[in-house]
């Protein structure tokens, strides 16, 4: 590493960086990544590559990468993983202002950002959200025209190959890809805006997480190191479960409680409006929709009453709760089943046994007076024969 050259020493860092940033690195790539974009600054700073007389007009498309040298060092210093967190914070945030003041310097950083910038955070929620939204409009831009720059060069590359291979070309006359600066300095104009962007919400949010980890240290030295020690958790659990073995020895000897019935009931005590020893008679008041002045105030009078019924629904309100209608179907189930196992036992009964069995002279006398009836009808009929009384079918009649 310590023969590389700057440009190569700066792609290798910036692999590296990129490799940790979107899919993530152990930390031995992290520091090695770290140790790069180091050296790599010494090596700028020796060569002179920039000067604070000059702007970013003044300054080569060659050299214009190595302005990200402080930013991608700050993002790899995050990710450092350290005992003492807070000076991995205080280090990065360092890297960034470097940039950020460098960047401002050379005119790269727009107006109202720099004016957010030396303003500090905003105190009022709606400027932080609508900073935080101009801001993400930013690198959204940012990122399309990367994009754009990409394709647009990968397209060029693969026209060029094609012209290159249908052409013929002689030795000696190859023709050499002239590569176009004017593209090659916008992207990385367009790679530093974006890094500007970042830089941004990266300062604020380090800044946030020192503020945090500052106030539990301090809060740590005042009340002393209190570290749990392996007596005191056996303590805890033993104390837990001692709770625990009453609780089941108590349980019975105890009556429990009637079980809740009314899904209305069970949702006040899940939500603490009601407990479970309390009586529930399944009462159901129905929904009256209208104004909240209207509905949660007395309704002395028929006027006030008229108005909160005004906005009524267009279906017919429920006049009881599904609990009630379930136990009044229950009722009248209970009253059907005793009324059919009375007819059922009625039926089965002796009925029979329990009537008097009438003496056996009466049975003889209405015997009797049934033959005497009878004898007396079929005297009748021998005296009046079938049509003797009807003088309008006989034919002398």
């Amino acid at each position: 590493m310590e023969d590389m050259p700057l440009p190569v020493l700066f792609e290798q860092a910036r692999k590296i960086h990129t490799t940790a940033t979107e899919y993530g690195a152990d930390q031995e790539l992290v520091r090695k990544g770290c140790e790069a974009l180091e050296k790599c600054e010494h090596m700028i700073s020796n060569l002179g590559l920039f000067s604070a007389n000059e702007t970013k007009e003044d300054i080569t498309t060659t050299n214009l990468k190595y302005i990200l040298v402080p930013f991608y060092l700050a993002e790899l210093i995050e990710k450092i993983a350290q005992d003492d967190r807070i000076q991995i914070l205080q280090s990065s945030q360092a890297k960034l202002k470097e940039f950020i003041s460098f960047c401002e310097a050379m005119e790269l950083v727009p107006e109202d950002e720099l004016e957010s910038y030396t303003q500090g955070a905003p105190k009022s929620v709606a400027d932080q959200r609508a900073r935080k939204i101009a801001r993400f409009k930013q690198q959204r831009a940012a990122e399309s025209k990367l994009l754009e720059i990409k394709e647009r060069k990968e397209r060029r590359g693969r026209s060029t190959k094609a012209a290159a291979l249908s052409t013929p070309v002689e030795a000696g006359e190859e023709e050499v890809l002239d590569d176009d600066g004017e593209e090659e300095r916008e992207a990385w104009l367009t790679t530093i805006s974006l890094a500007i962007c970042k830089t941004l919400d990266l300062l604020e949010m380090l800044k946030k997480e020192e503020e945090m980890l500052s106030a539990v240290k301090e809060r740590q030295s005042k009340e002393g190191d209190k570290e749990f020690s392996r007596d005191i958790l056996d303590e805890r659990s033993k104390k837990a479960e001692d709770w625990h073995r009453n609780g089941v020895a108590r349980a019975r000897y105890t009556k429990p409680a009637q079980p809740i019935t009314c899904a209305t009931f069970a949702q006040d005590v899940l939500e603490g409006r009601a407990n479970v020893s309390q009586a529930h008679d399944h009462k159901h008041q129905p929904l009256i929709f209208g104004p909240a002045s209207l509905l949660n105030g007395s309704q002395t009078n028929e006027r006030d009453r008229m108005a909160a019924q005004v906005f009524q629904p267009s279906y017919r309100l429920p006049t009881m709760s599904i609990e009630e209608a379930g136990l009044r179907e229950m009722e009248m189930m209970n009253k059907w089943q005793e009324r059919n196992a009375r007819l059922m036992e009625e039926a089965n009964s002796s009925w029979y046994k329990d009537q008097k069995p009438r003496p056996r002279e009466e049975d003889e006398d209405d015997d009797d007076a049934a033959q005497e009836k009878a004898r007396a009808w079929d005297d009748w009929k021998d005296d009046n024969p079938r049509g003797a009384g009807n003088k309008k079918l006989t034919p002398c009649g």
